[in-house]
């Protein structure tokens, strides 16, 4: 697919920077190069040139590089401009280009939508782009790497290719039944195929929570009673003064958050408000957030002051949860009292690296191994789950009749299909499309 016009973007980091690169793809591209490069260049070719408006006047000099269609990234012909990253060099620049007839500035995602739209990235390796541009932390950036490079989306046409032949195999079944070459037990075969399929699904579906950790963070809530301790420690680990610390009960009073990355994975770790019954109107407000956010908690820091522990309630079962002693400085003597799975001190720093470390070892169990090939959005699950329940009704439904049961499994191929951009995914495509920066 050919667009009828050109697009063009600033495609490297926000300015100012050493270098700026600008991109264009369309029709256009070849027309453009030429008028501002004084001429075309090889094809892939880096050529240093002198960049002029069409009045003659010099823009910058950079390099220049043609990327002729199809062999490009969208598949049309592709340029780019390497200049000086001055603001107003690239503004002069882009609005210079912009200004030719049939060539305006690209909306988000735009460059990698047209790829997709003309067959050189699916879906998921699509998305798995916008995750490596966004990626903050070694885990995102491997996760991002693995799908970009095609294991999932092959993993996802694999299952599907597994179910056009099942469906070929009972149609097949049902059109010559009476033929010698169609055995008749074909439909055992086909039935016991789909029912080790859907254990597959399933087993992939459950990884989403270790996909999703890896992408957004593993969610650590620390929960304690007024003056545990917990804004010191919340500072501790951010390594500056993000919570205000004080000796007066209540004084945090909304959520504050910071991301860590350890060992490569992300870790959101969020201070809330002290635990208690008798509260003021603003700090109730700020207790139920605090609730409400450890009720979705990957990992709770329950934390008590050793010579004075106030215990709280947990709001449910099933969080994983490290009881935390604090201001072992005060009194050492009873540390070992209470049970605690970490003793501290922030202000002598005692436990604060031990504990950090508990947090990296149960966040990196949480996501288990690096080398599982794990769903890495929401509506993938969504769409395997939808192909599951069409795969369970087609195997446990013998006497349905084998048209009806062909039919959910071409239900369930259509939803896998829709995953990697295999059949008509039209409505979705401006939602995944502008996760995108301008310029990708």
């Amino acid at each position: 697919m050919i667009s009828a016009d050109t697009i063009v973007a600033l495609s490297s980091g926000r300015v100012p920077a050493g270098v700026a690169v600008i991109r264009i793809s369309g029709p256009k591209t070849r027309f453009v190069i030429e008028t501002i490069a004084g001429g075309m260049v090889n094809n892939r070719v880096a050529r240093l040139r002198k960049l002029r408006a069409p009045d003659g006047s010099v823009l910058d000099s950079g390099l220049v590089i043609f990327f002729p269609g199809p062999g490009s990234f969208t598949g049309e012909d592709v340029a780019e401009f390497q200049v000086h990253g001055g603001r107003a060099v690239v503004a002069r620049l882009l609005e210079t280009i912009a200004g030719f007839e049939g060539v305006r500035h690209a909306e988000a995602g735009e460059f990698t939508r047209r790829a997709f739209l003309n067959g050189k990235v699916d879906l998921v390796r699509t998305e798995a782009l916008a995750d490596l541009v966004n990626a903050e932390t070694e885990a995102q950036r491997r996760f991002a790497v693995q799908n970009a490079e095609g294991v999932q989306a092959e993993l996802y046409l694999s299952w599907r290719r597994r179910l056009i032949h099942a469906r070929a195999m009972i149609e097949a079944e049902i059109d010559f039944a009476d033929e010698d070459d169609i055995p008749g037990s074909v439909s055992d075969t086909v039935w016991s195929d789909v029912r080790t399929l859907i254990g597959e699904v399933d087993r992939h579906i459950a990884g989403f929570r270790a996909g999703e950790i890896i992408r957004e963070g593993f969610e650590v809530v620390i929960l304690g009673a007024p003056n545990a301790g917990k804004s010191s420690l919340f500072n501790a680990l951010a390594r500056r003064d993000a919570a205000i610390v004080t000796d007066e009960p209540g004084t945090t009073r909304d959520l504050l958050e910071i991301v860590l990355d350890l060992d490569g994975l992300r870790v959101r770790l969020t201070d809330t408000a002290g635990l208690r019954d008798a509260a003021g109107k603003v700090e109730a407000i700020g207790i139920e957030k605090a609730r409400a956010k450890a009720h979705g908690a990957d990992l709770l820091l329950v934390l008590e002051d050793i010579a004075d522990p106030h215990p709280v309630a947990l709001p449910r079962e099933g969080i994983a949860t490290l009881r935390v002693g604090t201001k072992l400085d005060l009194v050492r003597g009873q540390a070992a009292a209470g049970g605690y799975d970490r003793v501290i001190s922030t202000k002598d720093g005692t436990g604060v690296a031990a504990l950090l470390a508990d947090i990296g070892r149960l966040a990196a169990q949480q996501v288990g191994d690096a080398g599982d090939i794990l769903p890495s959005r929401l509506r993938h699950v969504e769409l395997l789950g939808e192909a599951n329940r069409f795969l369970l009704r087609a195997a446990e439904s013998p006497d349905a009749g084998q048209e009806l049961r062909a039919e959910d499994l071409r239900l369930a191929a259509d939803r896998l299909g829709r995953i990697v951009g295999a059949v008509d995914v039209e409505d979705m495509l401006d939602v995944i499309f502008s996760q995108f920066c301008i310029g990708k």
